[in-house]
């Protein structure tokens, strides 16, 4: 079975996101933990929450998948910037502990002229002072299209920041098409090598979802602009044999298309559709 879903707006809450995943035959999604520009979330809401999980639980929706605010940037020179992103992922993964076992997004950082030696070391770090084997979230580097200064561009970048991580197994990746797409790694001609690569560099096993995207731009343009599946520079044949790749296909994929609800349930539909065949 394809678990695949969308991104969603949380403002309404987690049951009226699972409620609108179902709608549009999805069985996972995807949710900023607060304004993707901003800082404070909204209080947490337990019986919300509660219904929710009865819901999911009835439904079959599966590894759901937060996202940290565009804001939060580890990795900046800005001392007073790095524990603003500290302290909002530790308030996300307090959070996450109100729906166990699922994953948490974000996007490494940006080191603004340091350097990357010194943006990865900043990540690191934060890491390491968050993360705890007791916790129930599992968090996601994503890997990034290397626009500006953007650290996450290489699969080796990542390798990097998990080697310096001390609770190893609470971090994986987030692999998102567009953005290797746009740092340089050709997934439609050289699929198997990209998957080849990633798995010497970082090992497939750490390797927990994928953000399933087509690209405006061409190969290795370093610019992350997402497309809608099948019209951008990807194709819909290539993003049809990652789904249905051996290493890829039982993964959870998550649109981040420029879509709205009905929008994204032609999408699950046309992949649903193309999944096994």
């Amino acid at each position: 079975m394809l678990t695949i879903g969308c991104h969603l707006s949380s403002s309404k809450g987690y049951l009226a996101m699972g409620k609108t995943a179902i709608s549009i035959n999805a069985n996972t999604f995807q949710f900023f933990t607060r304004n993707p520009r901003g800082g404070k979330a909204k209080d947490m809401n337990p019986t919300d929450i509660e219904k929710y999980l009865e819901f999911a639980n009835k439904y079959g929706i599966n590894q759901i998948l937060a996202h940290a605010p565009y804001t939060l940037n580890a990795a900046s020179a800005d001392s007073s910037l790095r524990e603003f992103a500290k302290n909002t992922m530790a308030d996300d993964l307090l959070r996450m502990e109100y729906t166990p076992g699922n994953y948490y997004n974000f996007h490494p950082g940006s080191h603004v002229g340091q350097g990357v030696e010194a943006g990865i070391s900043f990540i690191s770090e934060m890491l390491n002072s968050l993360l705890t084997p007791e916790q129930n979230t599992t968090v996601l580097l994503e890997t990034m299209a290397g626009k500006g200064s953007e650290i996450g561009r290489s699969f080796e970048e990542l390798r990097e920041i998990i080697d310096r991580v001390s609770v190893t197994e609470k971090i994986g990746v987030c692999l998102d098409t567009c953005h290797v797409w746009d740092s340089g790694y050709d997934i439609v001609n050289h699929l198997d090598e990209v998957i080849h690569e990633f798995d010497s560099v970082i090992g497939l096993s750490r390797l927990k979802a994928i953000h399933l995207n087509d690209s405006m731009n061409p190969l290795g343009a370093h610019k992350d602009r997402h497309a809608k599946i099948g019209e951008g520079q990807i194709s819909l044949d290539a993003l049809v044999r990652i789904i249905n790749h051996p290493a890829l296909k039982h993964l959870p994929f998550y649109l981040e298309t420029p879509n709205e609800p009905d929008g994204y349930a032609k999408e699950i539909e046309i992949l649903k559709e193309k999944y096994g065949a």
